[in-house]
């Protein structure tokens, strides 16, 4: 297990973040998790947890802190939470829009650029979970509003990690996930969590050493933005 590739995934409690966790160790990955509460029942045995609440600089300290001797080959913050069902900007209030924006764009990237220096070099990846509803293009009539801005949000201050990542020669990955089978996406959606967690870990895969800053969905799509 020496040789094997490490990574640390951020917000792994359930869903596509847990799914991921299982895709990397069932592939050999030694594999690092966070989450807010409980570790999860369904884990596998072999991760090892981090509690982090990421909306608390305080406790994104703290972890950097405790992993500060580890290197890792992927980064990968799955964060994100919908907001008001609503999604309305006249009926949301100042708070939930503010907490939106928080979980979704602000904490993410402080958390990314906090633990970018334990990346290793040239061949890692700094992955963040957007969606394709973040585009312009690919979102052309604004569906769920208040979630896509915020994703949006979320893209451009990836952008602003690649000065950092191209220093320290790693590759940038803004990931759309498909419409999944989660809490979030519900029980319509297209994509089971299996099917796609293992195409997110296959772009991890295809796209290391690659550099840059990649806009992709869990098939290898290219995205606009």
């Amino acid at each position: 297990m020496t040789d094997s590739k490490k990574a640390l995934i951020i917000g792994a409690s359930r869903g596509i973040g847990l799914g991921v966790v299982d895709v990397l160790t069932k592939r050999g990955w030694q594999v690092t998790a966070t989450t807010r509460d409980a570790v999860p029942a369904k884990a596998p045995a072999s991760v090892e947890w981090v509690k982090l609440d990421i909306n608390k600089s305080e406790a994104r300290e703290a972890v950097k802190d405790a992993l500060s001797a580890s290197h890792f080959d992927l980064i990968f913050v799955n964060a994100g939470v919908f907001g008001p069902d609503h999604q309305d900007i006249h009926q949301a209030s100042d708070e939930e829009i503010i907490q939106l924006f928080l979980t979704n764009a602000i904490s993410p990237v402080r958390c990314a650029a906090q633990l970018l220096p334990l990346l290793n070099h040239r061949t890692g990846v700094l992955a963040l979970m957007t969606s394709e509803l973040s585009s312009l293009n690919e979102n052309e009539v604004a569906t769920y509003p208040l979630y896509s801005a915020s994703k949006a949000a979320l893209n451009m201050l990836t952008r602003g990690l690649q000065e950092q990542t191209e220093k320290q020669e790693v590759t940038l990955l803004s990931v759309h996930p498909g419409w999944v089978q989660t809490d979030m996406g519900g029980e319509s959606a297209t994509l089971t969590i299996e099917e796609s967690s293992t195409g997110i870990v296959d772009q991890f895969e295809a796209l290391s050493g690659k550099g840059g800053h990649h806009f992709v969905e869990y098939s290898g799509r290219k995205l606009r933005w």
